[in-house]
């Protein structure tokens, strides 16, 4: 694949779930580098290992409510958090800190 001359690194949050491997496979497609970070909590390997041998493909395995380190991107997509009532039953205090840490976590990197 021919990367773009205006080629960004973009980070997704929640990237190995439904919406976001549908996410980073068109950012792919548009000549971006993309960085893939997910916990795996809801998000399946099977969503993006089709990606996986895309030299402009990263995965992170890394939970966003713990901040993130040594990253460095143009762009940020959060899309990390259970998206689904049994989860959020499930464990309602991981989907709580998933969207408030998390966000803070990447607006903080995002400085």
């Amino acid at each position: 694949m021919r990367l773009l001359k205006n080629m960004k690194k973009i980070l997704v949050t929640g990237g190995a779930g439904f919406l976001g491997s549908h996410l980073c496979e068109k950012l792919l497609n548009q000549g971006h580098a993309v960085v893939c970070l997910d916990n795996f909590f809801t998000g399946r390997e099977e969503n993006i290992e089709h990606l996986l041998p895309n030299s402009a493909f990263q995965l992170i395995r890394h939970d966003v409510t713990v901040p993130l380190t040594a990253i460095e991107v143009d762009e940020i997509y959060n899309l990390a958090c259970p998206a689904s009532p049994p989860h959020y039953q499930h464990d309602p205090i991981h989907t709580m800190k998933t969207s408030v840490l998390g966000a803070l976590n990447l607006l903080e990197m995002a400085r």
